[in-house]
């Protein structure tokens, strides 16, 4: 929520709470991490619990107003950062002392609906797509990416077929006219697509997650955060992520299971003799929840979301390379020059 916004927006759901609570289990306290507070759900609902502290960040500054609240009302057992997950390790300052990491991954409501900031292909404002932190906007990356390194952003973190097509549309508007608002960038996707292959995901939404990625280096942001989150958990303490597309699930599933016990044959990635990995959790299940139909009837947005969690075994940390090994390709685009 940004200062704009009043008590008569649109309430805020946290996606699967009633899940998300069991899995902290918060009956008897603990220390938790809500690495993306937004409107405060998790955090709120952790609170309501006597002996529990919480640790809460938000790379955005809208939810600063939101956790003032909340430090007032929980003096001494709530703190609050306005950083990114790449900074977890500067708030945190003694290993294996957190219960539970909490990751809310993806863009808030709030920030969807938030016009001004160019989020949503509804806007008619500039193209922002800042999360919060962020050294970019869209509208650089629109204007000032080459065809090659575009096709590559909106093919990679879009998933979008036609990404070729779109990146070349671009790069001839933009020769005539700098691209600046969300309807010159819309109309431009509209005109680009010969084949829609699924008539209920609007045209331009692969589009529009490819250069939110992007523009806030999220699959970075991601990695380094779970990364953290495994040094500093308590032995038994857990990691709860929810994701909302497959790039995101990908990642936690194969951090998940390539770290776990019940690590799978040798990868073709990471054969056996060549890899030293560290073990840093406890067999991992490999399910994932998903929200209940009656959720998904109040709040849509739960309908894509996956909710994973895993625990933390009693070694001692070793950074897992091979995460970030397997996923270069995504970390090198997000980090090419603008």
């Amino acid at each position: 929520m940004n200062a704009a916004q009043t008590s008569l927006d649109p309430p805020h759901f946290p996606v699967m709470l009633k899940e998300v609570i069991e899995i902290c289990s918060p009956k008897n306290g603990g220390s938790f991490v809500d690495c993306t507070f937004g409107g405060g759900g998790y955090s709120k609902e952790l609170l309501k619990f006597p002996n529990t502290k919480v640790i809460a960040l938000d790379r955005d500054k809208g939810a600063i107003r939101e956790a003032e609240k909340l430090k007032e009302k929980f003096s001494g057992r709530f703190s609050f950062y306005n950083e990114k997950f790449s900074n977890l390790d500067l708030i945190l300052n003694e290993k294996n002392s957190i219960d539970t990491f909490i990751f809310d991954l993806g863009i808030s409501s709030n920030q969807l609906l938030d016009l001004d900031r160019g989020f949503s292909f509804k806007s008619n404002k500039r193209i922002d797509m800042n999360m919060g932190l962020s050294e970019i906007s869209a509208e650089e990356v629109l204007n000032e990416v080459d065809e090659k390194n575009l096709k590559l952003i909106i093919k990679t973190f879009g998933e979008e077929k036609e990404g070729s097509r779109i990146a070349k549309n671009i790069v001839r508007a933009r020769e005539k006219k700098r691209i600046s608002l969300v309807p010159e960038l819309v109309k431009i996707i509209e005109a680009s697509k010969k084949k829609i292959f699924n008539k209920k995901i609007n045209v331009c939404t692969k589009t529009f997650q490819a250069l939110r990625i992007f523009v806030n280096k999220e699959i970075t942001e991601l990695i380094e955060g779970i990364i953290t989150a495994a040094k500093f958990l308590k032995a038994d303490g857990k990691i709860v992520v929810i994701t909302f597309h497959s790039i995101e699930d990908k990642i936690i599933k194969f951090f998940f299971n390539y770290y776990s016990k019940n690590r799978s044959k040798p990868s073709r990635y990471f054969p056996e003799e060549e890899t030293k990995a560290p073990i840093l959790f406890h067999n991992n299940n490999n399910k994932f929840l998903k929200a209940s139909p009656k959720e998904i009837n109040i709040n849509p947005k739960s309908r894509s979301a996956k909710l994973r969690f895993i625990m933390r075994n009693n070694e001692q940390f070793k950074d897992p390379a091979e995460l970030k090994m397997k996923f270069k390709r995504y970390l090198d685009l997000e980090n090419i020059n603008v």
